[in-house]
């Protein structure tokens, strides 16, 4: 259904930084053309790389003057092969290949793979995928120092690709040693969010260890293989939020189950109030390209439809060739996208869902708050919903209702305005500090007008804590603007 007054774009957009776009200009105009949040990816580069990075991310944020979140993408357990030097390899399907475990190098008929376990944990029959499934291959068996396999999709394999063991048969554990070294820079700095891959389940997410957010950073579980589908629902409750990796989780199921788990992946983090990132491949022929395909617009828009709270680019603003164009397309596809949300049908879809239940009452009290601001502010056609916020969680509640009126996110703390810029709707604002209800609505106000967000004559819904000592939302009320 089409709205008479377009909203703002409100899905949020993750755009991953690389060589092709980690200068101080080129982030500048990403931020400008739409970049709500910045990935740094560290299955590549140094720590110290990554912490320039971030800093000048944080630089740049505060020049532009609107926050960018910061979320740094631990590397899990992730497996390779050898270099295969500087030329692509061409491997056939049918063709023979052996697989030795090792750093050394790799070649059209001999593989090595950085996995000491190799021999052991493979088996005849087991499927394996080099460089995010350009290549498939079948364990024929296990031979002596190698095991045989052959070619059953064949492909150019060039550099160190990554290679997918099935995770029912990896012994390696998440986060590793060397995630947790990452986690600890970034944790110092005081990075907002972290994503935790090849998370199996919920334990994996409390390993961790960080302080809940937003003291520490939103954990982020990405969902890529088949033991997170299935223990979905304890990985939710354990995270802050959860990414659909669409690369690996493809190499776990069957294609045409994918974009199933998506949706179903996706209802529950909405169910339980969580952001869902939907990732990979998004406008990936736009790494070369200036304009996506047909079907790459369309699916991000139909991630809008299913709920997505943001949507990432990967190697389209890591190594592309025009990353502020594509951060610029997937706006204006997201932005025509939430023009089209059937925000009504929405509303009765959310009725027939399995809410999460709480057995806490400050949450049960949080939940039937945000209900009721929700079609309170669409019986009296609110221009905004105002959420006063300590931890984000009440903006994250409010999210998932897909209002049609503006969400105005406040809060003191710094690490939950950044935090914010991953949630669906949200816009991030500051307050001085927490105080009296009537203190921090008149504030709110305040900053609300002055940024262009209301004007004199405005109606807003208010959803707030008492003070600064209540630990949820309790507090609604309705505020006409002067």
């Amino acid at each position: 259904m089409e709205t008479s007054n377009p909203p703002l774009r409100r899905t949020k957009i993750i755009a991953t930084i690389g060589p092709a776009s980690d200068s101080e200009a080129t982030l500048r105009r990403m931020m400008l053309a739409g970049m709500d949040c910045a990935r740094i990816n560290m299955s590549h580069g140094t720590i110290e790389d990554a912490l320039t990075l971030y800093h000048r991310i944080r630089k740049l944020s505060a020049e532009v003057g609107r926050p960018i979140g910061t979320l740094v993408d631990l590397p899990g357990p992730k497996v390779r092969a050898g270099s295969f030097g500087p030329h692509a390899v061409h491997l056939e399907e049918g063709r023979q290949i052996r697989l030795v475990p090792g750093e050394g190098p790799s070649s059209d008929t001999l593989i090595h793979v950085n996995y000491d376990d190799l021999l052991r944990d493979l088996e005849a029959g087991d499927r394996l995928s080099f460089g995010d499934g350009a290549i498939d291959c079948k364990i024929e068996g296990v031979d002596g120092d190698g095991i045989r396999a052959t070619v059953t999709h064949g492909g150019r394999l060039s550099g160190k690709p990554g290679v997918h063991i099935p995770s029912d048969r990896l012994r390696i554990s998440t986060p590793t040693r060397e995630d947790l070294r990452i986690l600890d820079a970034f944790v110092e700095v005081g990075v907002d969010m972290v994503a935790v891959s090849f998370v199996r389940s919920a334990h994996d997410v409390r390993r961790v260890g960080t302080e809940p957010h937003p003291r520490g950073p939103l954990v982020i579980a990405k969902i890529e293989t088949r033991a997170a589908v299935e223990n979905l629902e304890g990985i939710i409750e354990a995270a802050g939020a959860v990414m659909i990796a669409r690369g690996d989780l493809g190499n776990e199921c069957s294609i045409e189950e994918l974009p199933h788990l998506q949706k179903h992946i996706i209802r529950q983090c909405i169910a339980h109030g969580r952001p869902a990132i939907t990732a990979t491949q998004m406008l990936e022929s736009m790494v070369y390209a200036a304009t996506p395909t047909r079907a790459e617009a369309s699916d991000v828009a139909n991630a809008v439809f299913d709920g997505s709270s943001a949507v990432m680019l990967s190697g389209e603003t890591a190594i592309g060739e025009d990353p502020v164009n594509v951060v610029g397309a997937m706006a204006r596809i997201a932005s025509r996208a939430d023009h089209n949300f059937d925000y009504a049908g929405w509303s009765e879809d959310l009725l027939n869902l399995r809410m999460d239940e709480p057995s806490a009452l400050d949450r049960r009290l949080t939940d039937a708050l945000t209900m009721a601001a929700g079609r309170v502010s669409n019986d009296l056609g609110c221009a905004a919903i105002m959420c006063i916020t300590r931890s984000g969680f009440t903006a994250r509640a409010m999210a998932r209702f897909r209002p049609e009126a503006k969400i105005l996110a406040f809060s003191p703390d710094e690490r939950t305005i950044n935090q914010l810029t991953l949630s669906w709707g949200a816009i991030p604002l500051p307050l001085s500090e927490f105080a009296p209800n009537e203190v921090m609505v008149n504030e709110a106000i305040g900053v609300a007008k002055a940024r262009g967000h209301l004007r004199p004559g405005d109606v807003v819904t208010v959803i707030a804590g008492t003070d600064a000592r209540a630990s949820a939302t309790d507090v609604l009320r309705v505020v006409h603007v002067s």
